[in-house]
């Protein structure tokens, strides 16, 4: 199967390098230490002076908290985050040298169209939605109305009570009024979103006229709620 790139995005993150002392065996006595692994505890025996310097590379909090909400939103909608560290001098190649010109904070999180957002306080919900647009698992619907005489007040708030409204725009023109329409439920058709239209909305005495367009195909940046599950009929 073909990877597409264009759902993979690269994180680049900067760690911080330390170096640690901790107890290492000398080289002399390594063989006998093995011999003895089974009543040696892991890491003792032989000199004290005997010690050696690790590197070690750790990331901020601050980064690591960037880090899991790219990936948590990552995996919600269907995309993939390749994560490389700069901190590390072997990853500084050319091609990320050309990648991270003029960058000044890190982390940066890079599209495959070339998007970025670039420190920690850029790492939101909303921003990294907006980089990975994914197809809507809800189905959502655009009505306009006519009511008779103009005046909305007199049904907003009955229309507003509706649960598949979702928003309300008042208009000038033709038409007085566009909602917005959101099921919840995932096998919705468009024949049950017309149904819903002709009750909920042109039954109202005061709507003299609606137009309503059902979407074959709909892709959202917004944050988005999984789809409720439609109950089967042993649990209805």
């Amino acid at each position: 199967m073909v990877e597409d790139k264009s759902r993979q995005l690269t994180l680049y993150v900067q760690s911080k390098k330390v170096v640690t002392s901790f107890y290492r065996p000398p080289a002399s006595r390594v063989g006998l230490a093995a011999e003895r692994a089974d009543v040696l505890p892991s890491g003792i025996g032989g000199d004290e002076g005997a010690g050696a310097a690790e590197e070690a590379y750790f990331l901020s909090d601050d980064q690591a908290h960037c880090l899991a909400m790219a990936e948590e939103t990552a995996a919600r909608r269907g995309y993939r985050v390749r994560v490389v560290d700069v901190g590390k001098g072997s990853m500084l190649t050319k091609l990320v040298a050309e990648h991270l010109r003029g960058v000044e904070r890190f982390p940066v999180l890079i599209s495959a169209s070339g998007q970025r957002l670039e420190g920690v306080s850029a790492f939101t919900e909303e921003r990294l939605c907006d980089m990975m647009p994914t197809e809507m698992f809800r189905l959502r619907a655009f009505t306009y109305i006519k009511v008779r005489g103009g005046d909305l007040d007199r049904i907003k708030d009955i229309v507003l009570a509706y649960p598949e409204v979702r928003e309300l725009h008042l208009l000038t023109g033709d038409w007085d009024a566009f909602l917005v329409l959101e099921f919840r439920e995932a096998n919705t058709r468009k024949r049950q979103v017309l149904d819903f239209v002709t009750e909920r909305i042109r039954g109202l005495p005061e709507v003299v006229d609606t137009s309503t367009l059902v979407p074959e195909y709909s892709v959202s940046k917004f944050p988005m709620q999984p789809a409720r599950p439609v109950p089967s009929p042993d649990e209805s």
